[in-house]
């Protein structure tokens, strides 16, 4: 498929904004842990505070999500919003620079990736306005698709600083401030095309900001009046709950069981590089097949996945973890993203992506807060994770019922 320049530079965002998750999922857990434990934090406390963060940044989030949407819905808003989030997270990215202690850190991981998480509302949002409902699947898969890519590039780069710092005669924290530089810049410069060009098509009329609240309420009972739309947005939270837990605390989990932590960010390449051949594949794939069947063919995949997570216990398996997940990561983000683009009022997307934002990024509170308050009462972090293949088998029923309903 041949994309377009509206398409491509929609595109491009996605390749900037991946660096950060990347930097996020990888590298910023690695720091922490050197930081915990030169405070005399245990492992398994460790796990439980980054976790808590992350569950912090997804109740923040929720609230903001739907409630900036209803007003980035109104004409010419979503960019000028979208704007204000991404300034946050890559002002927050170069902040992680300034050492002051673990505690300062996390303050600093929870603002910055509430600006990124946010930003994402209004990106996703802006889908229906840069292509069409026959091209959304395709759109959407090549946006995660070149997006695990291109973050290839400033982690790569991030890494041949990194590991060898000290034989180019740098210190960790002097090692780690070029690379928190690296993925801001390149955050930043992904982003400047999308901005220059974006023109918001479908838009609400204007309406007074007391009436925010209520636009809300309007849209929930709208979404309440569509069973296809609710069926959906429960079973996604279900279902994307242990996608997000694993993006967001597999590089802490394999650092608390004492793993290598090279061997660690070197197999979340690895992830990246099979996430973009398998995300085309998918993309391509639905042209043949519906796209709710291969939605249930990736949570059934997760399914699988997670009950392997709850035996590993070696770098060897956490490879195999990483290539497993990165065959159905950026499919099942793209294809969700897509399918819900295609069933709800294109003049609300924003609204409606900002409740999506509840459903989905949302629903890793649950997943992380349940993970890290096993891990800690218990002190095995294995047993955190033994409740993630609940969450998609509940998905992965409800998916189903939703999936028979027509569009209003």
């Amino acid at each position: 498929m041949k994309l377009n320049s509206y398409e491509k530079k929609w595109i491009l965002y996605d390749v900037g904004n991946s660096a950060y998750i990347m930097l996020a999922t990888t590298i910023l857990p690695l720091v922490f842990n050197a930081l915990a434990e030169a405070g005399g934090i245990s492992p398994s406390d460790y796990l439980a505070y980054w976790g808590y963060a992350s569950s912090l940044v997804t109740l923040a989030v929720a609230f903001i999500g739907p409630i900036f949407g209803a007003i980035a819905d109104r004409k010419d808003m979503k960019k000028k919003i979208f704007t204000l989030y991404v300034a946050i997270g890559i002002i927050g990215t170069f902040a992680f620079s300034i050492p002051l202690g673990w505690f300062y850190f996390l303050a600093v991981y929870v603002i910055s990736k509430i600006g990124f998480t946010a930003s994402l509302v209004f990106y996703d949002s802006m889908l229906t306005d840069v292509t069409t409902p026959d091209r959304m699947d395709k759109v959407s898969s090549h946006g995660f698709a070149w997006g695990y890519l291109g973050s290839c590039i400033p982690f790569i780069a991030s890494l041949l600083i990194l590991i060898p710092r000290e034989r180019l005669g740098l210190s960790f924290q002097m090692a780690s401030t070029i690379v928190f530089f690296i993925n801001g810049i390149w955050w930043l410069l992904c982003t400047i095309p999308l901005y220059k060009t974006y023109r918001q098509i479908y838009y609400t009329e204007k309406k007074e900001t007391s009436g925010t609240f209520k636009e809300l309420m309007e849209t929930f009972k709208e979404i309440k009046q569509s069973k296809k739309i609710l069926l959906y947005l429960i079973s996604y939270f279900f279902y994307i709950d242990g996608v997000y837990t694993i993006i967001n605390m597999a590089v802490a989990y394999g650092s608390s069981l004492g793993l290598d932590s090279a061997g660690l960010l070197l197999a979340l390449l690895v992830t990246q590089l099979v996430a973009f051949p398998c995300a085309l594949l998918f993309s391509r794939l639905s042209d043949r097949f519906e796209t709710g069947l291969l939605i249930k063919v990736c949570i059934l995949a997760y399914f699988g996945i997670t009950v392997f997570a709850i035996g590993l216990n070696t770098l060897f398996k956490f490879w195999i973890l990483a290539v497993l997940v990165g065959m159905f990561q950026g499919s099942i983000q793209a294809l969700s993203r897509s399918y819900f683009g295609k069933i709800i009022p294109p003049d609300k997307s924003a609204k409606y992506f900002g409740v999506y934002d509840i459903f989905g990024k949302g629903a890793a509170f649950l997943g992380t807060i349940l993970v890290s308050l096993i891990s800690q009462f218990t002190g095995n972090q294995s047993l955190g994770i033994a409740v993630l293949p609940v969450m998609f088998l509940i998905g992965l029923v409800l998916f189903r019922k939703s999936d028979k309903e027509s569009v209003l």
